[in-house]
């Protein structure tokens, strides 16, 4: 089995070290609205980015689409206290 090089991995903490994520204060939130936005997608919501659908998944396009500003979410105030509350983050559907 290789061993995985730490210092060249694109893991899923240097992609949050990269301040390109617009309004995502934490890895959290990042993946509670990616996974709200996929489950939208899944649904038959249109994807808000330009996507090849043969070469694109509902999670890379639902990822794309949170760093580029263009999931709105709200962050309910009695969930700001506890941002590990699965409810905190309700991504807008349209």
């Amino acid at each position: 089995m290789n061993k995985t090089d730490k210092t060249t991995h694109n893991s899923f903490s240097n992609i949050m070290n990269e301040e390109q994520w617009q309004g995502v204060d934490s890895r959290f939130r990042l993946v509670s609205v990616a996974v709200l936005r996929t489950k939208q997608l899944l649904h038959g919501s249109r994807p808000r980015i330009d996507v090849d659908p043969k070469r694109s998944k509902n999670t890379s396009i639902a990822l794309e689409e949170v760093k580029q500003g263009l999931v709105p979410y709200t962050i309910n105030d009695k969930d700001k206290a506890d941002s590990s509350d699965e409810k905190s983050v309700e991504a807008v559907a349209r």
